[in-house]
C-alpha cells in the first residue's frame, strides 16, 4: 500500500531560479534562505520518496483569466516547462505517474470535487523551482502528480475547501494498492503583495501564526475568509492556500521537524517547513 511520509512547503519566487542559475546561493542576501534547505536535503535523502504530489498555482503557462479551473490534476506521463519570461532557465521535464493520477482523480470525483483532468500539462516555476531547491543538481528520479489550484481569479476556493481537497487526496493515496512512498509538496509564498498601494506588504506576525497553526490546528485557519486573508497576507499571500491542501493530505500523526523563515526574498515572505506524517501513531490511537 502507498504511504504518505510527510510534507514540505516552500515558496516558488521566480528570482530564486535566477539566483540558482547565477550561483548566488552563498551571497549574503540569499544564504539565509538557501541554508534552510540543508535539512530538507537530509530528510529527503533519508526518506527516499518515490512520488511527490505537488499543490501549486499556475501563473499563466496553462491557464489564464479567460479559462481558469478551480482544481486541475495532471494525468500525464511527463511534465514539461517552457520559457515564462522571467529570465530563468527552462527546466528539464519531470516524470509523471499517470496511474496514480487517475486513481486520485477517481476518488476526488467520487468525493464530489469537480476536477479538470489534464492529460497534457505544462508546469511552471511554481513546480520547477521547489523541485530544484529540494533536489539540486540531480536528475529527478522522483515522479510527480501536479495539482493546480486557482489563487488568481476570484472567487477563490476557501481554506476549508482546500483542506478537504487535501484530505480527499490523502485518503486516495492510502487506498492505492502500489507500494509507494509519497511526499506532499505545497508551494507558494507567505505574506506578499506585488502590486497596488500595498506593494511590498509583508506581515511577519501573521506568517508565524500560520506556520504555527498549520502543524496541529489547521482548522483554526479556516475561520479566515479569502477577503480576510488578502487583508492579513496581501493579494498574493493567498498562495498559502496551497500549503493548506498539502497539510490536509497528511492523514496520520503530524509533527514539524524543520522550519526556516526569511524576509524578504523579492518582496515575499519566504518560508520552508518539513512535516512528518507517522501512520503507525495514527493506527495506535484509533
Amino acid at each position: 500500500m502507498a504511504r504518505i511520509i510527510g510534507g514540505v512547503a516552500t515558496t516558488h519566487v521566480p528570482s530564486i531560479g535566477k539566483a540558482i542559475a547565477e550561483n548566488k546561493q552563498n551571497d549574503p542576501y540569499w544564504k539565509p534562505f538557501f541554508k534552510g534547505f540543508d535539512y530538507v536535503h537530509y530528510w529527503l535523502a533519508r526518506e527516499k520518496p518515490d512520488v511527490a504530489v505537488v499543490f501549486y498555482n499556475d501563473h499563466g503557462l496553462n491557464f489564464f483569466l479567460d479559462k481558469l479551473p478551480t482544481f486541475a490534476v495532471g494525468a500525464a506521463k511527463e511534465y514539461r516547462n517552457e520559457d515564462e519570461g522571467w529570465g530563468i532557465p527552462v527546466s528539464r521535464a519531470i516524470a509523471g505517474d499517470s496511474a496514480l493520477s487517475w486513481h486520485l482523480i477517481n476518488v476526488l470525483v467520487a468525493d464530489e470535487f469537480d476536477i479538470t483532468m489534464c492529460q497534457d500539462l505544462l508546469v511552471d516555476h511554481a513546480v520547477t523551482i521547489p523541485m530544484t531547491l529540494m533536489w539540486p543538481g540531480q536528475r529527478w528520479s522522483i515522479r510527480i502528480v501536479p495539482v493546480a489550484i486557482n489563487t488568481v481569479q476570484h472567487p477563490l476556493p476557501s481554506l476549508a475547501r482546500r483542506l478537504k481537497l487535501g484530505r480527499s487526496i490523502g485518503r486516495a493515496i492510502e487506498s492505492y494498492d502500489q507500494d509507494l512512498r509519497v511526499v506532499m509538496i505545497g508551494t507558494g509564498g507567505l505574506s506578499h503583495q506585488l502590486d497596488g498601494k500595498r506593494a511590498g506588504f509583508i506581515n511577519k506576525e501573521f506568517d508565524r501564526l500560520c506556520m504555527d497553526k498549520i502543524v496541529n490546528e489547521p482548522e483554526a485557519l479556516t475561520r479566515y475568509s479569502i477577503h480576510d486573508w488578502v487583508e492579513e497576507a496581501g493579494a498574493q499571500g493567498v498562495e498559502f492556500l496551497n500549503w493548506m491542501a498539502m497539510r490536509g493530505a497528511l492523514t496520520g500523526h503530524v509533527t514539524e521537524v524543520h522550519r526556516n523563515y526569511h524576509i524578504p526574498i523579492s518582496n515575499t515572505a519566504a518560508a520552508t517547513v518539513v512535516l512528518e506524517n507517522r501512520e503507525e501513531a495514527k493506527r495506535k490511537a484509533a
